[in-house]
């Protein structure tokens, strides 16, 4: 499970070092990773363990369908396979940093099962913006819920 939020910079390579707490878990089996595009501009980071299960589901619908083929093109067409390095960093990709609008510094936001990865100053604006708009009066989903 990840949870929780870590500004990273950004080597001159472009290499995100995944910080250490999250290593163990995010590398487990050896396994790849994988970061693609998200519908919010930004980035989400999978282990391929945990990936595979929703490519496979994504792409069993139908791309017949605006909505679906667009996902499709996004999570899957964007999609990038990548181990990291011994020292923990993965290469972001040109195409990766040029659809979120990443330049050196990013936060990762862990999401569960996966982070999403921002341009520090972008997720500043979506989060101020988003808690602005936020109404929680009649959100039914959260009866019973509370912090």
């Amino acid at each position: 499970m990840f949870r929780g939020s870590s500004i990273v910079a950004l080597d001159d390579k472009f290499r995100l070092a995944v910080p250490k707490k999250f290593r163990d878990k995010l590398f487990e089996q050896n396994s790849s990773l994988i970061v693609t595009a998200h519908p919010d501009k930004c980035l989400v980071l999978y282990n391929l363990l945990s990936w595979s299960p929703i490519e496979k589901k994504l792409m069993s619908l139908s791309s017949f369908d605006p909505k679906i083929s667009t996902l499709q093109r996004l999570l899957v067409g964007y999609a990038d396979e990548v181990d990291p390095d011994k020292a923990g960093r993965i290469l972001l990709s040109a195409s990766l940093r040029e659809f979120a609008g990443i330049q050196q510094e990013i936060i990762m936001l862990g999401q569960g099962s996966h982070f999403e990865i921002w341009d520090r100053s972008a997720w500043s604006k979506k989060i101020n913006s988003t808690v602005k708009k936020l109404n929680l009066e009649n959100f039914h989903e959260l009866e019973g819920f509370s912090l």
